[in-house]
């Protein structure tokens, strides 16, 4: 990452690590959920929310690895409040179970991380029928976020604190389908393509971060949503591509990001000050960006909000 170090209007730039842009931050009172935190960047994001004193909920499919994140976060910071929760943002009836259990729990919550995902994979369908990447990485959040939201509302008007839901995209959303979201063909395996899918379903992150702010902006509620790139960093996501993976591994301390600068821009989207009060925005480098023309298109976002409502219920 040596290659792109030039700092942006925010003072960070693609080089900043989690820490750096959460320095002196303190976020001792607030709860979040971070989804997918049991590898990769997503476990970087708990770490540091824990390290600024934030209560994290780990929401994990794999258990087993959740508590073992766990257990090293704790190790390292023996302050850190962190727990974890099953969560298989692929099965609707497993997020309507998780936002239940959490909800009985009766806390607060003013951070939403919706962080999880696949990337290029195979055909598959969900536990649902509906297209893996787009129920994993869009529908699954898109549900989770429509029922945790009241207790988000009534946690930003109890602790007169800005709630902010976080929703990581990817630049890959430019390379979606040329309709952007196939509405009627979202099963069609004959028209399939990995790559593809894995941009339609990011470019679905940005779509309802931007009208999850107009509904939360009609309402007056004090909860901002917005999007972000966390840059491109050898992880597991492309397990599915063996040779680019292979290629990634070999070539990424030059030109990728490692995971703590990858972790970077969702950390201060979700803590950093600069932030406040800024909403239906898309973030890369810790800095605002200008997605596609596709991911601003205010039509295109109410018509996969009435869809996704309609999938979900």
């Amino acid at each position: 990452m040596w290659l792109i170090g030039r700092k942006g209007p925010s003072g960070f730039s693609a080089c900043s690590t989690a820490e750096q842009v959460t320095e002196a931050i303190d976020g001792t009172g607030l709860t979040a959920i971070v989804t997918g935190a049991s590898c990769g960047i997503g476990t970087e994001t708990a770490r540091v929310l824990a390290l600024r004193g934030v209560h994290v909920f780990m929401a994990v499919r794999n258990m087993a690895a959740g508590r073992d994140v766990k257990e090293a976060i704790v190790k390292e910071i023996p302050t850190a409040k962190i727990d974890v929760m099953e969560l298989d943002l692929s099965s609707m009836a497993s997020v309507r179970k998780f936002a239940a259990e959490f909800d009985s729990l009766g806390l607060p919550l003013n951070l939403l991380i919706n962080n999880a995902g696949v990337m290029a994979t195979p055909f598959m369908l969900s536990q649902d029928n509906i297209e893996l990447q787009f129920a994993t990485n869009h529908l699954g959040h898109f549900l989770l976020t429509n029922l945790l939201l009241e207790t988000m509302k009534k946690t930003a008007r109890e602790s007169k604190k800005e709630g902010r839901i976080v929703c990581v995209s990817s630049e890959g959303h430019r390379f979606a389908y040329s309709s952007g979201i196939r509405f009627d063909k979202i099963n069609d395996e004959s028209g399939y393509n990995s790559l593809y899918a894995y941009g339609q379903s990011k470019l679905a992150n940005i779509l309802h971060a931007n009208e999850i702010t107009r509904h939360l902006k009609d309402e007056g509620v004090e909860i901002t949503a917005n999007s972000l790139h966390p840059g491109s960093i050898v992880t597991n996501l492309l397990r599915h591509h063996s040779f680019i993976n292979g290629l990634a591994n070999m070539l990424g301390k030059y030109v990728l990001k490692n995971v703590q600068q990858g972790a970077a821009t969702t950390c201060y989207v979700a803590l950093h000050p600069q932030v406040k009060g800024i909403s239906g925005t898309y973030f890369m480098d810790s800095n605002t960006a200008n997605p596609s023309s596709q991911a601003k298109d205010i039509e295109l976002a109410k018509k996969l909000w009435d869809f996704s409502t309609s999938l979900i219920s």
